[in-house]
């Protein structure tokens, strides 16, 4: 255990964080969990051990991968990319359907299944940062740089924005805010943004789960006119924030863990307040902000392009989609099936969320023992220097 613990580098107060998350994550997710035993005919305490399992297998993988050099990972980037689209492709068509939609694929022998997004997310940024990193020399050449770049960008929009709409749309921010800091020009950003806007309207009006999607803007936009069954969700959020009061009506105690459908993963913010009070959820709030602001300082002290834009990347992904789910908990955006990042209960979205942990930590473990590359070694991608400060 000493070992293991002298082995564990880069930001230590990312290390805590996690900590804080995952028993944050168990106290809530235990709570949150009943209604789901019960369909189930399971008690509570076996679906709890599941998601403890799935915690503790996250922070292994966040171990393994902060232990592997950074650099690696912009190789690896090029062959995620290769296996993603395709998985994306397979997903649409022979992927699970669960709510009307088509977003998991089964892993053969396991009993489980994953999202493809969650993939995807981790594939597109590292390939980002990897692009970006090596094309600064030229990063204003429309054909070398931005058609490569955005080409990749607007094929994983369009193949998740069908299926999963909310985590296409954070998805793209993320890379249009990568898009800044790699020093693609402002023009060529904006008509990126041009091919992001036509791409959703046609996903929204004209794609496979159209009618979702404009039903739950409809719903947002005019609550008061919405049919009750569509308003549901988000009306017993509301509910749920509106009677935690300022100290909350204490662990276990929550009503509306009987009424929302997803407590435990989509709206497990609301729980949060509920049980836990104001106090609770600004807490929770506080701890993400102070992940980003210990995320910023990595991006700033990092030597080189990749490794700044690859923490970057990832640092943004994580924080938006927190404070995209507890937007929605508290009536903000319409209702999504965004989890909250190592709190929900989310199975293997818990695993990919871990290794980007891995990766930010690589990248702080990088700053904190410098290396010296040696050539043949590490080929690594993104060597040269941006000013990100």
């Amino acid at each position: 255990m000493n070992q293991i613990l002298g082995n564990i580098k880069g930001d230590r107060w990312i290390w805590l964080i996690v900590i804080l998350l995952s028993l944050i994550s168990l106290l809530s997710v235990y709570s949150a969990i009943g209604t789901l035993a019960y369909k189930r005919g399971v008690g509570a305490e076996s679906i709890l051990m599941k998601h403890l399992a799935m915690i503790i297998g996250g922070i292994v993988l966040m171990y393994i991968s902060h232990k592997l050099d950074y650099r690696y990972y912009s190789g690896i980037s090029k062959l995620l990319m290769y296996i993603t689209i395709p998985l994306l492709l397979y997903t649409l068509i022979f992927g699970s359907h669960v709510n009307d939609a088509s977003r998991w694929i089964a892993i053969p022998g396991t009993g489980l299944s994953f999202q493809t997004s969650d993939l995807a997310k981790l594939a597109l940024i590292t390939y980002l940062a990897r692009s970006l990193s090596r094309k600064q020399e030229n990063i204003k050449d429309v054909k070398q740089s931005f058609i490569p770049i955005m080409g990749a960008v607007c094929i994983v929009f369009i193949l998740i924005a069908l299926a999963n709409l909310s985590t296409a749309l954070m998805l793209f921010g993320v890379s249009v805010l990568l898009l800044i800091i790699g020093r693609i020009s402002i023009k060529q950003i904006a008509i990126t943004c041009l091919a992001g806007a036509i791409l959703l309207t046609g996903v929204v009006f004209l794609g496979p789960r159209r009618h979702t999607y404009t039903s739950r803007i409809h719903t947002y936009l005019h609550p008061e006119a919405a049919n009750p069954d569509k308003s549901f969700q988000a009306d017993h959020a509301k509910i749920a924030i509106a009677t935690g009061g300022l100290f909350g009506k204490g662990p276990g105690k929550s009503n509306e863990v009987n009424y929302l459908p997803e407590a435990y993963s989509d709206e497990i913010y609301a729980i949060i307040v509920e049980e836990y009070g104001l106090l609770g959820g600004v807490t929770l709030i506080g701890i993400y902000l102070f992940l980003l602001y210990r995320c910023i300082k990595i991006v700033t002290k990092a030597p080189k392009a990749f490794g700044a834009l690859l923490a970057a990347g990832l640092s943004f992904s994580l924080t938006i989609q927190a404070f995209a789910n507890m937007a929605v908990a508290v009536g903000l955006g319409p209702v999504t099936g965004v989890p909250l990042p190592f709190v929900s209960m989310g199975g293997t979205s818990i695993l990919f969320t871990s290794i980007a942990f891995g990766i930010i930590l690589s990248v702080s473990r990088d700053i904190e023992n410098p290396k010296k590359v040696v050539v043949g070694e590490i080929k690594e991608s993104g060597n040269t220097e941006m000013n990100i400060a």
